[in-house]
């Protein structure tokens, strides 16, 4: 029998910010814990929705037409093929949930794509 995760002690874990890792799956749905601060890139996944619950702090996920403010407690999915940047003023903990072997820059790559699968 698997244990329960606890995702508090999960996050303690974690160290960098904008490097999503696994905690749990579920079919082929993964669910990740990250550590955001400062902007990220713009990007979109073509062929998946991706949900963003925030766990602790503030991020504000830009819209090419607008923006969402999410605070502690909030859930927002991003639907497939909506470019889009998250932003966190100051370190935000949330949790991710996407399939199996999302990139998180999607296609738009660069310094801060992530190794993938990570499980911590």
């Amino acid at each position: 029998m698997a244990a329960p995760v606890n995702l508090l002690q999960k996050l303690a874990l974690i160290n960098e910010h904008w490097s999503p890792k696994v905690v749990a799956e579920m079919n082929d749905y993964q669910f990740k814990l990250a550590k955001l601060k400062g902007e990220f890139v713009w990007h979109s996944h073509d062929h998946t929705d991706e949900v963003f619950m925030v766990l602790k702090g503030e991020l504000t996920i830009e819209l090419r037409d607008g923006a969402v403010a999410l605070s502690e407690g909030d859930l927002y999915v991003v639907p497939k093929g909506v470019e889009h940047r998250p932003v966190a003023q100051q370190e935000c903990q949330v949790l991710l949930v996407e399939p199996r072997g999302v990139v998180n820059t999607g296609e738009a790559g660069g310094d801060l794509q992530a190794p993938n699968d990570v499980w911590i």
